[in-house]
């Protein structure tokens, strides 16, 4: 079988781009590369300096509903953090910011702390020991 070498990139259907490219540069410190405009949607294209893609794209026909988990398509994303003390900190950060998040729930799998993004798309900061 041919190989996967991991996710190219991760694109969100938002209600504003302006808002949302705020949140991720703010919070979690992504960076505008790229701004695109296709037929159906407008596109902003973000970069993080641990090497991740994120495309936040408005499309003309969005009816400004919040992201809903219980209609098919993404749930979640979880972005690995370092370790277990980070993830206290990254919870300090948004304390600061402002931005509402759980506490830190330490699960048998690993912990983490959700927060969701101005669409109510949830995001979550994850660790696990001994993850590759």
């Amino acid at each position: 079988m041919p190989e996967l070498h991991g996710f190219s990139h991760v694109s969100l259907s938002v209600r504003d781009r302006e808002k949302s490219v705020a949140f991720y540069a703010d919070v979690l410190g992504f960076e505008v590369f790229q701004h695109l405009a296709e037929e159906h949607f407008d596109e902003i294209v973000m970069l993080h300096p641990a090497g991740m893609v994120l495309c936040l794209q408005q499309h003309h026909a969005n009816a400004g509903e919040p992201a809903d988990p219980a209609r098919t398509g993404a749930d979640h994303i979880a972005f690995r953090i370092g370790s277990r003390a980070e993830l206290d900190e990254w919870a300090q950060r948004l304390d600061a910011l402002g931005v509402p998040h759980s506490p830190v729930a330490d699960r048998d799998y690993g912990a983490v702390l959700c927060l969701r993004d101005p669409d109510e798309f949830q995001l979550e900061l994850f660790h696990r020991e001994n993850h590759p």
